[in-house]
């Protein structure tokens, strides 16, 4: 065990994780140069794409140093906000981090955050300066701000992920500063679940960190949180590639398959432990609470079971995506699902539509609001209209959360004036040689949907921020609703400030109006906060030409062709199906979703 090293490598998105890490993988002869055509870690093609990780990839290296053979295992993990789950998670696993700093940008937000995670769990950190091949750079700039603004005063290692260069010095000094893991082969079985996913052949694969004992084929291991005895039928490793062996000892990290075919027979942060094991061990890692809701609807309503059973299969691997089942007597039967951001919902939609092959609609976010009933209860819901109109809440309240802003000096007046248009309260600002902090209260609702692209839009992508709930607010949040016909649509419900919500009204119903086609009757489009309607709009109908071959005669015959029109389109429109388009819910819920 004195030879093993398990560490992971957190960074700020686009720091350079993937790279420096396919870069270690070619030193310790993981995988050949001229075979490594695209980031070996990036498994998935949204990956790829998107130029983020979204899963925490673990890898088991072997390197030499000082004639000495060492097992080293890391864990590439995201580095977008709305992933921080997954880094806490495989921190768990580890005895030290690897924290990547890109010499161009600098400290940036998920920085900062990264680096307090990992001291509150008192892991040692190396710090890598990362992309020295750029020209221009200021390196004693930024050293000078490591220690300033993130209080790291061991010096950072200089390297380039692209070149190579300073890559050997690095794994030198991670070796030398962060220490090997505590425990022991002659101990009884304990071993975290730090990632599952499910395989139709093996069932359910489980990626996990031996703390004590030792797992071997055929041996019978115990899930503590359900006593659920299972049988070892594998065992490996990703180094980088799928690696089966026979045995993962204490301290190692690997993959088991138990050919288990229950779904959640495996949860993550769930202990194993030997079948004689009497004792419940908890789990470690703790539960992460949705951040903002939303509904996906699959279009074809045939393929019904099989995006129930996608939505199962991708919550193995996602313990941060909650479900449950919903209705809309629009949209059919669906699944009401819980995110820790948008950019978490919409990696989730596309893993969906990509890896099962099904088309969904998504409905507009929502977060979860305190609220205070007028029989002194507090609940949480994230849909309230119905308690509004039964006239039983006393007060509603948002949730609030604290927000540190990076940037550089030139587009802090921006910045403020962004937060500002987002509700938002100035707490702190602190100016540094080059950049600056700004700590500012935000509404959840402002920041979870589209304040981060807004950020970079007024700061050429030079700024950036992070996050932590601080509490729940009073504020004077209300239901939108649409009506058609003077019928609610289920699907159609938004919630606003209340500063907000007739703009918000008036572009909901001028889409509505644009996108519904006419029809044999005429259809009224209104939006009302409770029993108040604040914004109209009508679709007229269709009129067919009754007198068209009434070429004569008294005036009192074409009155009563047209009378009778008229009774006729007034039975139509009390009876009638109204045709929605998915174009305009999809234009409609896309508006929501820009609140």
């Amino acid at each position: 065990m004195n030879y093993i090293r398990n560490f992971a490598i957190v960074a700020h998105v686009d720091h350079g994780k993937s790279t420096l890490s396919n870069c270690i993988i070619q030193i310790c002869k993981g995988i050949k140069e001229d075979k490594i055509k695209n980031e070996v870690l990036e498994i998935m093609d949204l990956e790829k794409e998107r130029g983020i990780t979204i899963k925490a990839q673990s890898i088991n290296l072997i390197y030499f140093f000082n004639k000495k053979k060492y097992q080293i295992n890391f864990i590439d993990t995201p580095g977008h906000i709305d992933f921080s789950n997954e880094v806490s998670r495989s921190l768990l696993a580890c005895e030290g981090v690897l924290l990547i700093i890109d010499a161009k940008k600098g400290i940036q937000a998920q920085t900062i955050s990264n680096v307090k995670i990992a001291k509150k769990m008192k892991l040692p950190i190396v710090v890598a300066i990362n992309k020295i091949d750029l020209p221009f750079l200021s390196i004693s700039n930024l050293k000078n701000n490591i220690k300033e603004i993130i209080g790291i005063k061991d010096s950072p290692i200089l390297c380039s992920g692209k070149t190579g260069k300073g890559v050997k010095n690095l794994l030198k000094t991670i070796i030398n500063r962060i220490p090997p893991p505590v425990g022991s082969n002659r101990n009884s079985l304990e071993a975290i679940i730090i990632d599952s996913w499910f395989d139709n052949y093996l069932g359910v694969i489980s990626i996990i960190r031996i703390k004590n004992g030792f797992i071997k084929i055929k041996q019978k291991i115990k899930i503590s949180s359900t006593n659920k005895v299972y049988t070892i039928k594998k065992i490996g490793i990703f180094s980088p590639n799928k690696v089966e062996i026979k045995k993962l000892q204490s301290g190692e990290i690997g993959w088991i398959a138990c050919n288990i075919k229950n779904i959640h027979g495996a949860p993550i942060g769930d202990v194993i432990v030997e079948e004689s094991n009497r004792k419940t061990i908890l789990s470690k890692i703790r539960k992460i609470k949705p951040q903002i809701f939303s509904c996906f609807f699959p279009i074809n309503q045939k393929e019904n079971q099989k995006f129930f059973d996608a939505i199962k299969k991708l919550s193995i691997n996602d313990s941060s995506f909650s479900y449950e089942m919903t209705h809309s007597p629009i949209l059919g039967n669906g699944i009401k699902c819980g995110f820790l951001g948008f950019l978490h919902m919409e990696i989730i939609k596309e893993r969906i539509e990509r890896e099962y092959n099904i088309e969904i609609i998504i409905t507009s976010p929502t977060i979860l609001y305190e609220i205070l009933g007028k029989d002194g209860t507090i609940f949480y819901r994230n849909d309230f209209s119905d308690l509004i109109k039964k006239n039983q809440i006393s007060e509603i309240r948002e949730p609030i959360l604290l927000c540190e802003i990076l940037t550089p000096h030139k587009y802090i007046g921006k910045i403020i004036n962004l937060c500002s248009q987002n509700r938002g309260k100035q707490i702190s600002i602190f100016y540094y040689e080059k950049q600056v902090s700004i700590v500012y209260e935000l509404p959840m609702i402002e920041v979870v949907v589209n304040f981060s692209e807004d950020l970079k839009s007024v700061s050429c992508g030079y700024a950036s921020f992070y996050y932590n709930f601080k509490c729940f607010r009073k504020s004077n949040i209300v239901c939108l609703e649409i009506l058609i016909n003077k019928k609610k649509v289920d699907a159609l419900t938004f919630t606003f400030h209340k500063d907000k919500s007739y703009e918000k009204s008036k572009d909901i119903v001028s889409l509505l109006q644009k996108f519904i086609p006419r029809q044999q009757f005429g259809i009224t489009i209104q939006a009302a906060i409770g029993n108040k309607i604040i914004s109209r709009a009508n679709v007229k109908q269709l009129r067919k030409n009754v007198l068209a071959k009434c070429y004569g005669g008294d005036i009192t015959r074409k009155k009563k062709l047209l009378q009778k029109q008229k009774k006729g389109k007034k039975k139509m429109k009390k009876i009638g199906n109204i045709f929605i388009p998915q174009e305009a819910l999809l234009v409609v819920f896309k508006m929501g979703r820009n609140t």
